[in-house]
């Protein structure tokens, strides 16, 4: 593409994605909301720098853990903050690349288009990993177009640090480094030479061997739970989904991407003679998945990295037609609307028994009801087995000088952060607060409390809350 066909795109995108920022800032700013369990983990991992966590690579603790520093405050406004950000940056970075291969339309629409997707909109709300990989892997892409086009070692490095970063974010990262070498064989100009190709792979060790030293130092743990989401590597012996779950998963991903989006996509994977090499790093996650679902359970959002090097595709073939782009822009943008709107009215239930954002309301409350009962009986340790019950207290009661404890795996593999980090001391002595589905084991020193009442995640669980001797509680494993 000439530079002058290219020119001129920069100054609109960055006024565009500006707006679109602010926008989300400030419906994130009323949102009435919940921390997810997830994201109070992430908080909770960026309380202590290290190279690696239970579940998931260290980037995203790291980011929270900067930005609620940086601001003084943990509310859950500057743990979700980074999220449309991170998401305008990903639109700036797809544009430019659109813009050295499709010229200056493409990028407009190209960025108009990443910030109207479901996965952004979502993504701006809820802090995710995806969301930290974004910029990461859009970067690596356009670095390594620019090495596609004048063969530079130093795009190549470039691109093989940016993925490293992304990889550092989320392992879906290394779809980019397969989606190259897919790329080079199909493709000829996508053929950069071993020299690049050593490069990228130089960069891309270099910031990801902190992480896999702490994997080895800490038994694999995060590269073991990953293999745990997939069932049918980790054993887990659940019936194969079969066609059922393949329709699934891409049915799915008209609500990821926007329905006309992901229809172009697919379009241009039809077309990938003619669209680039592109189409090869879009289809190896759409593929891996697709053969995931088959054989085990998937998330929608286990794809996610087709769309970075994807929608520059759907957009290519969107051009030829414009009202069919008009459209397609138009449904992605009430979407992305209707998601924030839905976090200013929390409570909004349709005429049903339960909020429609149930899995995000309750928590706090809950976790506010179990400290005030710890505190009645003087300060006592809270004990639960259940991952989001714990999340939120160690985020909730992060200042309420009490402690937190999950089961004690006693030799066996933990099956959360908090089993690895806060187990039940083997020691433990004195009245413990346990919160448990069942009735404990252990006599009751007082009458057991339902709790989680509320509307919200916990009000048909049956949770309650028992007073009992610590020794026994421990000695229950």
């Amino acid at each position: 593409m000439r530079a002058e066909a290219a020119a001129g795109w920069l100054r609109p995108v960055l006024g565009l994605v500006a707006a679109v920022v602010a926008l989300r800032w400030l419906a994130l700013a009323f949102d009435g909301t919940d921390l997810f369990v997830d994201e109070v983990q992430y908080w909770l991992w960026g309380q202590h720098f290290d190279f690696g966590y239970y579940s998931k690579p260290p980037l995203i603790g790291w980011l929270i853990g900067a930005v609620t520093w940086a601001a003084g405050s943990d509310a859950p406004f500057w743990v979700r903050m980074p999220g449309a950000a991170l998401h305008g940056a990903t639109a700036v970075i797809l544009a430019a690349l659109a813009a050295r291969i499709w010229g200056r339309a493409a990028a407009v629409w190209t960025a108009a288009f990443y910030l109207s997707l479901p996965m952004a909109a979502l993504g701006s709300i809820l802090m995710s990993t995806d969301t930290v990989m974004a910029p990461c892997f859009a970067l690596a892409l356009l670095f390594w177009q620019r090495c596609t086009e004048d063969r530079r070692g130093i795009w190549a490095g470039a691109a093989g640090l940016a993925i490293g970063a992304g990889f550092m974010a989320k392992y879906a990262a290394v779809y980019f480094l397969l989606g190259a070498g897919l790329a080079a064989l199909v493709f000829p100009a996508a053929r950069v030479g071993w020299r690049n190709a050593g490069l990228l792979l130089a960069g891309f060790a270099l910031v990801i061997l902190p992480n896999i030293l702490w994997n080895l130092g800490h038994g694999l743990a995060t590269f073991s739970h990953t293999a745990d989401n997939v069932g049918w590597v980790a054993g887990a012996g659940r019936p194969a989904p079969g066609l059922a779950g393949l329709a699934e998963f891409w049915a799915s991903q008209f609500a990821v991407a926007g329905p006309v989006v992901f229809a172009a996509l697919v379009a241009a994977l039809f077309r990938a003679r003619r669209m680039g090499w592109l189409v090869a790093v879009a289809l190896v996650p759409l593929a891996a998945v697709s053969v995931q679902s088959l054989l085990d359970r998937t998330n929608a959002n286990w794809a996610v990295a087709a769309y970075f090097a994807g929608l520059p595709l759907a957009v290519a073939v969107l051009a030829g037609w414009p009202r069919l782009r008009a459209a397609g822009l138009a449904v992605n943008v009430l979407l992305a609307l209707a998601l924030p709107a839905l976090t200013l009215m929390p409570g909004l239930s349709l005429g049903g028994d339960q909020p429609l954002l149930k899995r995000y309301l309750g928590r706090a409350a809950l976790s506010e009801e179990l400290i005030a009962l710890a505190r009645a009986q003087g300060d006592v340790p809270i004990y639960a087995e259940d991952r989001d019950v714990l999340a939120d207290l160690f985020y909730t009661g992060r200042d309420a000088g009490l402690a937190f404890y999950a089961r004690n795996p006693a030799g066996a593999k933990p099956r959360s952060h908090y089993e690895q980090a806060y187990p039940l001391p083997e020691g433990l002595t004195g009245p413990v607060l346990a919160v448990l589905d069942a009735a404990p084991a252990c006599p009751p020193l007082a009458d057991p409390q339902p709790v989680g009442r509320t509307p919200g995640a916990y009000a048909s669980r049956g949770l309650t809350a028992t007073l009992v001797d610590g020794a026994c509680l421990a000695a229950q494993r």
